[in-house]
């Protein structure tokens, strides 16, 4: 398992996908231990489906990767006339190129986030990833991203059930 999502770092995103009970999170948990880079890890559930308190929450996880995109988007969120999420994406995208050091942002339980404008977010993110960010996203159902598109550029790597369910040896 550790090998398949080191072979995944060259795509741009990693999915897990299984039911409860499978392990995601351990797997991953246990897989950022052992890297040699930064990790932002963000932690979701149900009341995270708003957009504002969502890109509050990645900004805060962000911090430690880059602090100036992190606040910048924070300060965006706080303007009276709150620009488009897209142009406040692209500064962050902006700000999250300028690190060689690669990293990885890992979307825990996005299967409890239930709001198109987020998907809509984390498309725009994820077309326009800086090259040393990986994103990860572990779910119990495929998340409304264009999987298809990904799997077909050979930008998706993808774990699931199948992966997780242990084996007779």
């Amino acid at each position: 398992m550790i090998a398949k999502l080191d072979n995944g770092l060259n795509r741009k995103l990693t999915l897990i996908s299984a039911n409860a009970g499978f392990g995601k999170t351990t797997l991953l948990s246990e897989w950022v231990t052992g890297r040699p880079f930064p990790v932002a890890w963000l932690s979701l559930d149900e009341n995270d489906s708003d957009l504002l308190r969502f890109l509050s929450y990645l900004a805060a996880a962000l911090r430690p990767v880059s602090t100036k995109g992190a606040i910048r988007l924070l300060e965006m969120l706080k303007f009276p006339q709150r620009p488009p999420v897209n142009s406040m994406l692209t500064a962050l995208v902006n700000e999250l190129s300028a690190p060689d050091d690669r990293f990885l942002l890992v979307l825990d339980d996005y299967h409890r986030i239930d709001n198109r404008e987020i998907d809509g977010a984390l498309e725009f993110l994820l077309d326009h990833l800086p090259p040393a960010m990986h994103l990860v996203i572990a779910s119990r159902e495929d998340p409304n991203l264009p999987l298809s598109r990904l799997r077909a550029r050979g930008q998706l790597n993808e774990l699931r059930t199948t992966d997780l369910r242990f084996s007779p040896t």
